[in-house]
């Protein structure tokens, strides 16, 4: 049986590898890299770095080009089968190394909250032993930037995608939302006054963008250094935090 090691990288930051995570690296006898196309070439080049970074001797590895989504039979069956043809596409890297018995993916952020890894790895056949090392989240680097706890004092706080809540509007029963994978900036659909938004882009490494204040001041000014900042790089990875006004 195949050990299939997913360790959480951070969001692209070398030095927020735990030593848990530098060690499996180490230990790994292949580690799978996806490809996401020119564009975002430098993802594989923070992974590479990485590797570099904690290892004298690199293991071997193994790259994989990500498959396109589709959405034409909606949404959720999308990203279903688009799931699939990654297992494949990780099973396929895989055969060509059979002599790997370690096999690790880096990942970004952790995989419990907001990554799929997991539920890839659930398709794959026969079924891996599947180990998940923790790593910063994103969630934890964007607080942190913005060096703010998310919560009020004994109150609860909401994690949500951007389609949610472009789709069904701000929760009726949270005062604070972070949001996560949200290419349309859905906070646009709000009624902005009513909030104040921490944001963050490529969030921990040297890139790194921070916007803050009363949502209807700052949105434009979002919009605007997101914009500019995906033509730059070829890519952006952003999340923030939405809190309504007064608390």
């Amino acid at each position: 049986m195949i050990d299939l090691v997913l360790i959480g990288i951070g969001t692209g930051n070398p030095d927020h590898v735990t030593f848990q995570g530098a060690q499996a690296i180490r230990a790994a006898d292949l580690i799978l890299i996806p490809r996401k196309g020119a564009n975002k070439a430098d993802l594989a080049g923070v992974r590479e770095e990485i590797i570099r970074k904690v290892t004298d001797t690199p293991p071997q590895i193994a790259y994989f080009d990500i498959p396109e989504r589709r959405s034409q039979d909606g949404y959720l069956r999308g990203v279903d089968e688009w799931h699939d043809a990654i297992a494949l596409r990780w099973q396929e890297a895989m055969a060509r190394h059979p002599e790997a018995r370690t096999v690790a993916l880096l990942i970004w952020g952790d995989p419990s909250l907001y990554d799929s890894s997991l539920r890839i790895a659930a398709r794959l056949d026969p079924q891996p032993n599947t180990k998940v090392i923790p790593g910063i989240t994103a969630l934890q680097a964007l607080t942190a930037a913005h060096a703010m706890p998310i919560n009020e004092i004994g109150a609860p706080y909401l994690v949500t995608t951007g389609r949610r809540l472009r789709d069904e509007g701000w929760p009726s029963d949270a005062d604070t939302v972070a949001v996560m994978l949200d290419g349309e900036c859905s906070f646009q659909t709000l009624d902005m006054a009513d909030f104040d938004i921490w944001w963050g882009a490529y969030v921990g490494m040297s890139e790194q963008i921070l916007i803050k204040g009363p949502l209807a001041n700052v949105a434009d000014e979002i919009l605007r250094t997101r914009a500019e900042a995906r033509a730059r790089h070829g890519w952006i990875m952003d999340i923030y935090i939405l809190k309504k006004r007064g608390n």
